[in-house]
């Protein structure tokens, strides 16, 4: 086992908050390898494949790929955590809605590399030591330099939102450094190697980790899902006329909105990890990601014949699994896929409603 490898790109949790001036790299025990295999198995394998080989679905890359993990291995600890937007890819990290707690996506991430026998990096790149920077002077670096795209208080723009202390917590210093020194190729973020002394860089670098605990972004309060209870949407209308499924099992998106304005009773199920459920979700549905405890779904949902319909982002595999579950091992007849995914959905204009849970749900 090498862990330190990977390591670099992680901060232990909260190790790296206390103002101590090296932290504790997190190593992987055996109980921890086992229980990220296991989570493996539950969150990934649908799209990235049982071994890790991708491109099972919705274009999830391979996660056997040495360069991948490699190349950028804190990047792997943040997109499990606050996905990737504009993807399927949804965030699993508990903070944002999501299964996982920190330690699990560190325990995964190290599994990962550990499995994929992935080799270090340069120190350079993925230093796991602070930064020894002056934060106040970086301060002014980051005013003179950084506040067009990334925001006066980092809440992001054209760049990153930098002000969000949990991304720090899996970004070392290293990797913050590696970015402004190399910038980003394919986006806006240029190499300042030629434009800041190195010691411009590194009191730029300490200003933001300072940041993971002084800098105050606003924090999205999680919406609260429905009661189980109250999946049926329009529990007094009449039952749905979807016609003839495609393949015996596929909605159009024009269909289903038909139907929702007409007021019929239905149940819509939002198949994808909850984080994305709280983003934004189709009016009326409710949180049943495709890693749930299906038994416990089942039974709060009536067996009197009302239609399910299950979407995911794009466009199907989840949804696939869940209705593939609930017709041959729950025994639920009516139950449909939206054949474009929510992505899909929106693209043709139709409605949905945001997590926005500035006003929470009592």
């Amino acid at each position: 086992m090498t862990p330190r490898m990977i390591l670099r790109a992680l901060l232990a949790a909260g190790a790296l908050l206390t103002g101590s001036a090296m932290a504790q790299a997190p190593v992987l025990s055996e109980e921890g390898a086992k229980q990220a295999a296991s989570n493996y198995q539950r969150y990934c394998a649908l799209c990235h494949g049982k071994d890790r080989e991708g491109h099972v679905n919705d274009h999830a890359p391979s996660l056997r790929s040495q360069s991948l993990l490699e190349s950028d291995p804190g990047t792997i600890g943040e997109a499990i955590g606050y996905g990737r937007p504009g993807t399927p890819m949804g965030g699993y990290l508990n903070d944002v809605g999501g299964p996982l707690k920190r330690r699990d996506i560190i325990d995964l991430t190290l599994w990962l590399a550990d499995t994929a026998k992935v080799k270090p990096l340069g120190d350079e790149h993925h230093g796991f030591d602070r930064v020894a920077g002056n934060a106040a002077e970086g301060a002014k670096v980051y005013q003179q330099q950084c506040v067009t795209c990334h925001g006066a208080k980092g809440e992001g723009g054209t760049g990153t939102a930098l002000a969000n202390p949990a991304m720090l917590a899996l970004t070392s210093d290293g990797f913050l450094r590696h970015a402004i020194v190399n910038g980003r190729q394919g986006t806006p973020m240029p190499a300042f190697a030629g434009t800041l002394s190195p010691a411009d860089i590194d009191n730029v670098t300490a200003f933001l980790r300072s940041r993971s605990t002084g800098w105050k972004a606003d924090t999205r309060e999680l919406r609260k899902p429905p009661p189980l209870g109250k999946y049926v949407i329009n529990p007094n209308g009449k039952a749905p006329v979807f016609g003839e499924l495609k393949e015996g099992r596929y909605l159009s998106a024009a269909v289903l909105d038909r139907e929702l304005k007409a007021k019929r009773r239905m149940i819509l199920l939002d198949t994808r990890v909850t984080s994305m459920w709280q983003m934004a979700h189709i009016e009326g549905s409710v949180p049943a990601p495709y890693y749930a405890n299906r038994e416990e779904v089942v039974a709060n949902l009536p067996r009197d014949g009302t239609w399910i319909v299950a979407y995911c982002e794009c466009p199907r595999a989840a949804a696939d699994s869940v209705v593939k579950w609930l017709r041959e091992e729950g025994k639920f007849a009516n139950t449909a896929v939206l054949y474009e995914g929510i992505q899909g959905w929106v693209s043709l204009g139709y409605p949905v409603v945001a997590g926005d849970a500035s006003k929470p749900v009592p």
